[in-house]
């Protein structure tokens, strides 16, 4: 009878490669599976329905254009057709914010949104939810009903989207077995394969709807173009064209990032020292290649960017601004006119100061959600003999310091409201890396243990494995994960309130991303006040004809976002309301829809959802007393 051991043996050579790729196809499609059905949840972030509904305008032949409208795009808009456009008999006023029709996108990069409008077209989505049957119900059946009703929590479209994530980081888990092969050996390779595919950090960026996973895979090519390049000027395997070739991949890598997002263009300055510095031979035309391929790649964006706002990366340009002193929070986003005189060097070095310190002890040290950064860190003191792992540990190092500094300065209030799920953190993208550095740094030290009995080695490895991937497995314990993201995302509720309203008219809300996404219709955001600025938006740019606050104003903060703000505030007027039951005499939505309130507050220009059958819906709020009070009764 075979021991152990031979079964082990069998398991790495060559006679057992067969069942060993159907034993690891299997495991993924369970681990997905159980991740999907235990931890899913619906978009919970700003950015990833921002890119989603883009992606559905594009899927839907509207072009790179937003129903999410931020008030200082128009102001970039409208400054820049003010001398374009000049009033004519048929139109004296001409629509210099360009909101009579769709409102030109001035926030996403292309590559995300294009990707996910192609898998639009390719797969069968259903964007319209049940509305006559309980989107998120209990075990409990109704009064009067027989069988409890059905549960519908999952959003379909963001299902999907973060199916093909969850796809796109099994990809990133099998590029980065092969490059820890190709850097150290096969057992590296295999646990490498396993952290990352256990790493629960990175299934929850997956299932966020990111557009993250995608730039960690452009990432990850680019470090083993570096790697192949490289590895060609030591050794040449292939022709000299060969390092031609992988420098316009590279070139190109960096542009589609940059493409996916912005701060990723920082990326070519430690690369092209990289490469200056590790391939004299061909160094000229190298660097040519690799600085033409990634302007030719990125000059057409930012070409159109100028043509519709006169700035080349439109309003994520102004991400160092924000989140200064000077424009705290999401001021600057919504403000028809912003004000940057007070902009000066200090606010830049005191938001430098303080991000890049909270970085340095929260973020890095708990970097990939497990211990193997502390190995990592260990692991830079090394001399590793190989010098493809040297000189991949110097451009790690460089790409580390420098994303820190890029972090700190894009930080934006994006990153305040989800500290951990958000588009401004660069630092993830190294995570794959790092586990694989790490995990060399493990069979390092194991191998100086001189230890007598092969199996006790797979015994101290096998612990380490379940030790570095306990965070997932805690994921599947219970309570289940609730599938909503409320507050302030409901569906059904979102989706209803843009049924009620014309795909031409406009919307102002505190989560105008979600009614862009969930609900497709034109909405902008919240401004700054419930006064000047929104009559200066309802007067002279388009009608707003409903008004929808969700908890992230009724249930914001009393001193900062009440009491503090010098003109009348949104939440005041929400207060307001709900002492006098109804508008302000001057304001011109008057009608407020009952079942919503207090939570929610949702008013129109009259009573839209009179004679709609499908205008019972409940928050899940309502849906948890419901179902206390079935209880009770019983």
């Amino acid at each position: 009878m075979p021991s152990v051991q031979d079964w082990i043996h069998k398991f790495e050579q060559g006679s057992g490669r067969g069942p060993r790729l159907v034993f690891v196809v299997l495991v993924v499609a369970l681990l997905m599976l159980g991740y999907n059905w235990r931890c899913f949840r619906n978009m919970g972030t700003q950015e990833a329905m921002d890119s989603a509904q883009v992606a559905h305008n594009l899927a839907q032949g509207r072009g790179f254009t937003t129903q999410f409208v931020r008030p200082f795009s128009i102001y970039l808009v409208k400054k820049h057709n003010i001398d374009r456009l000049q009033p004519t008999e048929t139109e004296p006023r001409p629509d210099y914010a360009q909101l009579k029709g769709m409102h030109p996108d001035l926030a996403n990069p292309p590559v995300y949104p294009l990707v996910l409008a192609g898998l639009m077209k390719v797969l069968p989505f259903q964007y319209e939810v049940n509305l006559k049957d309980p989107f998120w119900s209990t075990a409990h059946p109704r009064p009067g009903e027989e069988t409890p009703p059905r549960m519908f929590a999952r959003y379909q479209p963001d299902f999907l989207i973060g199916l093909f994530n969850q796809l796109l980081l099994v990809t990133i888990a099998v590029l980065s077995f092969f490059l820890a092969r190709r850097l150290f050996d096969a057992s590296v390779a295999w646990l490498s394969l396993v952290l990352v595919l256990c790493c629960e950090l990175l299934w929850r960026f997956s299932v966020s709807g990111l557009s993250t996973m995608l730039l960690m895979l452009c990432f990850l090519s680019l470090i083993w173009c570096l790697v192949w390049i490289e590895s060609e000027e030591r050794e040449p395997v292939w022709s000299h064209r060969a390092q031609l070739w992988l420098a316009l991949a590279i070139g190109g890598l960096l542009g589609i990032g940059t493409l996916t997002r912005y701060a990723f263009g920082w990326l070519a300055i430690p690369v092209l020292v990289y490469l200056g510095i590790f391939c004299a031979i061909r160094r000229t035309r190298i660097l040519l290649l690799v600085v033409g391929t990634f302007l030719v790649v990125l000059t057409p964006w930012i070409w159109r960017n100028i043509a519709v706002s006169s700035t080349p990366f439109g309003t994520a340009g102004y991400a160092i601004v924000e989140g200064t002193f000077v424009l705290p929070e999401n001021k600057l986003q919504r403000s028809l006119e912003p004000d940057f005189r007070a902009v000066g060097v200090k606010p830049f070095l005191f938001k430098l100061g303080t991000n890049s310190r909270q970085i340095l002890q929260d973020e890095l040290p708990r970097l990939g959600g497990s211990w193997m950064t502390a190995l990592f860190l260990t692991g830079l003191l090394l001399n590793f003999r190989n010098p493809a792992l040297q000189r991949l540990r110097y451009f790690l190092l460089a790409t580390l310091l420098l994303f820190i500094i890029v972090q700190a300065l894009g930080r934006t209030q994006l990153t305040d409201d989800s500290p951990v799920l958000n588009s401004e953190n660069l630092l993830i993208l190294t995570v794959p890396l790092i586990f694989v550095f790490g995990a060399g740094l493990f069979f390092l030290l194991l191998d100086q243990m001189n230890l007598k009995l092969r199996e006790l080695r797979y015994l101290i490895i096998g612990v380490f494995g379940v030790v570095m991937c306990l965070p997932m497995f805690f994921a599947f314990l219970p309570p289940k994960v609730n599938p909503i993201n409320y507050p302030p995302y409901y569906p059904p509720v979102i989706q209803q309130s843009g049924n009620w309203m014309k795909p031409n008219e406009l919307i102002m809300s505190d989560i105008p991303w979600a009614v862009a996404w969930y609900g497709d219709r034109q909405c902008i955001w919240l401004t700054e006040n419930a006064e000047s600025e929104f009559f200066a938006v309802n007067d002279y740019l388009k009608p707003v004809r409903a008004l929808y606050l969700t908890p992230e104003t009724t249930d914001s903060r009393v001193l900062s976002e009440w009491i503090r703000p010098k003109e009348r505030s949104w939440p005041i007027f929400v207060l307001e309301f709900m002492i006098r039951k109804q508008a302000p005499a001057q304001f011109p939505l008057r009608y407020a829809y009952g079942s919503m309130f207090p939570e929610q507050l949702f008013l129109t220009d009259f009573e839209r959802w009179k004679g709609d059958p499908t205008n019972q819906i409940t928050s899940p709020v309502e849906e948890d007393s419901n179902q206390k009070n079935t209880e009770s009764k019983q």
